[in-house]
């Protein structure tokens, strides 16, 4: 009798064990699908100062002051089959050099907000919408005047897209739209009567009278590509690389590119080198070169800094 008892308090004892492990497995599945969902947030902000002194130095040169800031944040939620994908870069960058007045070398807004809802595997469906453009007052500097050639909003550009999200993991995303509205604004009179950037410009009757003035804004509709990468490829170099392309229905051969390329370069906690580029193309700006011909062109930039930087 006892050992039909022993037995019966043996397999009782086994089954509240065994019901007890199902139930922790359940309560870790949930709290690691859990810790998967919720915010993402983070960025990297650096400040470069670069400056040269020079004191009755013989082999002449000029003294010399700059400053390039730049911020790039991301926050990112997940919530079962959602995602809300949010990133601002921010960059501005004055350089003093002589007795001339400080002069902008760098000067950008770039926000861009993407909600998705899971339609496979990898892939979702999506709407995006972005919006660029500057903080302050641009200009060509000629030998004794500088003209102004943009602004806050002179120009603006608001995409807005519908499409199919693709993210395999949280390195690469690419996000593919075929319909795709994309605005020009250009928020000063003077330059839209210009027809800077693309934008209808003023009308004049034979005799020099205005009968028209410019429209400020475009609208365009087409078919836009936007592919993104950030990886760790070295140990304390961090490589972030956007590629956007759009491409009017109306002139499809025509196609709007920007494309650019941040790495970051960690040397402790807080000092750090980035180097940043950008390459533009758009069909409807309008450039003079230097030999006095205007058309649209390849437009690149590029800044290298070296100073503080906080990546959180």
């Amino acid at each position: 009798m006892k050992k039909i008892i022993l037995a019966l308090f043996a397999i009782a004892a086994i089954g509240s064990i065994s019901a007890q492990t199902t139930e922790a497995e359940k309560h870790l599945k949930t709290q690691s699908k859990d810790t998967l969902d919720g915010w993402k947030t983070g960025g990297i902000a650096s400040l470069n100062l670069t400056q040269v002194a020079l004191t009755n130095w013989a082999a002449g040169g000029e003294n010399s002051l700059s400053v390039n800031g730049l911020v790039s944040l991301y926050a990112n939620l997940k919530k079962g089959n959602s995602t809300w994908d949010n990133s601002l870069d921010l960059a501005y960058g004055m350089l003093q050099q002589g007795s001339d007045d400080a002069r902008k070398t760098d000067d950008r807004i770039d926000f861009t907000s993407k909600y998705g809802q899971k339609a496979s595997k990898n892939w979702y469906y999506a709407g995006l919408v972005n919006f660029k453009s500057q903080m302050t007052t641009g200009y060509n500097y000629t030998d004794s005047t500088k003209e102004e050639v943009s602004n806050f909003l002179a120009p603006g550009y608001l995409l807005g897209a519908i499409g199919m999200d693709y993210k395999p993991n949280e390195v690469f995303n690419l996000f593919i739209s075929p319909i795709t509205m994309k605005t020009t604004i250009v928020n000063d009179q003077t330059l839209a009567d210009e027809g800077a950037f693309g934008v209808d410009p003023a009308e004049y009757d034979n005799g020099g009278t205005l009968t028209s003035k410019g429209k400020t804004t475009r609208s365009e509709y087409g078919g836009y590509l936007r592919a993104l990468l950030k990886k760790d490829i070295m140990k304390n170099i961090n490589l972030q690389t956007k590629l956007e392309l759009f491409s009017n229905y109306e002139y499809a051969t025509q196609v709007d590119v920007n494309w650019e390329v941040l790495i970051a370069m960690k040397v402790n906690k807080y000092i750090s080198a980035t180097l940043s580029t950008q390459l533009l193309y758009d069909h409807d700006v309008d450039i003079l070169d230097k030999n006095g011909s205007i058309g649209p062109r390849t437009q690149f930039k590029e800044v290298i800094g070296v100073g503080i930087s906080y990546k959180f």
